[in-house]
């Protein structure tokens, strides 16, 4: 079979691609290969079901920020297309979106499926093909002609798209047609802590920084303690950002947390004293202080040595010192990493020296493109790594169909 696009990888970036390309050139032939037997499978868990679209974030360079992988890169792009034109394009195709308190963007009907529609709608109506349970073997280009062998036949395409996230084997093939990639490794992960000053509190969230030990990793923002240890923004944003070195720790390391983030050791334990002095008959443990969770408050009262009746009267230097520590520089014990919800990005696939920006092409291969995690790029948590595929499958789009 011949078509004028193939596109391997039936998920975002791919169909995004395919449809702007269909709507830019309605003449050309384009097929979409998926090794699955469903598509757009990562859209549909995305967002616990809702489909976190893109994050409001308007000005180019505030928004490529978020990128631990990719920040300098994705500048010049998101100057093409960024979070105001994703709305806009899903706006005009009857998918209204709303803006959370916290600036993550999610369709109004708070279902994935809203937008998966979408695109199975757009491409039944532009003729896109959609070929799943098309395991590709391999590809080459041979005579300015791309061939790609399946588990169901070969093809052949003017131009090709590689939207297939984070697949070793087309990582693996890309390597061998000279297209340079960078081992993959997790990038959103919570982490795994066994304490006892945290064990019974799943559930309870409250802002606070957040240091890994003997090293410059830093994030702060709310804190959730969970079963297994902790997680929520603070956490994955280090886990982003510390991707790779916290592999070479294997997931084992000691991170500082400060519950107080704002304060210091010695405000802190000048407000400790204070405490003391104002409330001497009031028992340590029965009133949370700073706007502490009331359990978490208690627990790190009784880590400090400090009983459940003991009265701030009856609270010695030293016990006050140790307060303060636990308030604000506590070291807890990292011992392993838990998958993101269903949600699993890694940092790691095509070199990001392989790609020209404007086009989203591979310098090495004309009418080569990608698109979305195949790339070395991903981010925080909050809609980014989404936007990330919308601006580059637009943009490849536009390059595909450009006539010059």
């Amino acid at each position: 079979m011949q078509y004028d696009l193939l596109i391997i990888g039936g998920g975002a970036a791919g169909f995004f691609t395919a449809i702007n390309v269909a709507e830019n050139d309605p003449n050309l032939t384009i097929a979409i290969l998926e090794r699955g037997k469903e598509v757009l499978s990562k859209v549909r868990i995305s967002g616990g079901g809702r489909c976190n679209v893109t994050h409001a974030e308007f000005v180019p360079d505030p928004l490529s920020k978020n990128y631990p992988r990719g920040e300098k890169e994705l500048l010049g792009p998101f100057h093409t297309f960024m979070t105001g034109d994703t709305m806009e394009w899903f706006d005009k195709r009857g998918v209204e979106l709303k803006i959370e308190d916290d600036g993550r963007i999610f369709p109004i009907s708070d279902s994935s499926e809203t937008i998966i529609n979408c695109f199975l709608s757009e491409a039944r109506k532009l003729g896109i093909e959609i070929l799943k349970n098309h395991v590709v073997k391999d590809f080459y280009c041979e005579d300015e002609v791309w061939k790609i062998s399946t588990n169901q036949g070969d093809f052949e395409s003017e131009k090709m798209m590689i939207a297939t996230g984070s697949n070793s084997k087309i990582w693996a093939k890309l390597k061998s047609i000279g297209i340079e990639t960078v081992n993959a490794v997790p990038s959103l992960f919570t982490f795994n802590i066994k304490d006892k000053r945290i064990k019974d509190l799943p559930g309870i969230s409250t802002n606070a920084s957040v240091k890994v030990k003997d090293s410059k990793l830093f994030s702060e923002g709310p804190l959730l303690i969970t079963h297994w240890g902790m997680s929520g923004p603070a956490i994955l944003k280090l886990s982003a950002w510390g991707a790779r070195e916290l592999n070479n720790f294997n997931y084992n390391f000691e991170i500082i947390v400060n519950w107080l983030q704002d304060y210091s050791l010695e405000e802190t334990l000048h407000m400790l004293k204070a405490l003391k002095n104002e409330h001497p008959k009031q028992q340590v443990s029965k009133y949370a202080q700073f706007n502490l969770p009331k359990r978490l408050w208690q627990s790190l009262v009784l880590a400090s040595g400090i009983g459940d009746a003991t009265k701030w009267a009856d609270v010695n230097k030293g016990q006050l010192t140790r307060l303060s520590e636990e308030l604000i520089k506590g070291v807890y014990k990292v011992v392993g990493k838990s998958t993101f919800k269903d949600e699993f990005v890694t940092a790691g696939g095509i070199d990001l020296r392989e790609l020209n920006f404007k086009t989203f092409e591979s310098k090495k291969y004309k009418n080569l493109y990608f698109a979305g995690e195949v790339l070395n790029i991903d981010a925080i948590t909050g809609g980014f790594n989404f936007q990330n595929a919308w601006t580059g499958a637009y943009i490849a789009a536009k390059a595909i169909t450009s006539k010059e």
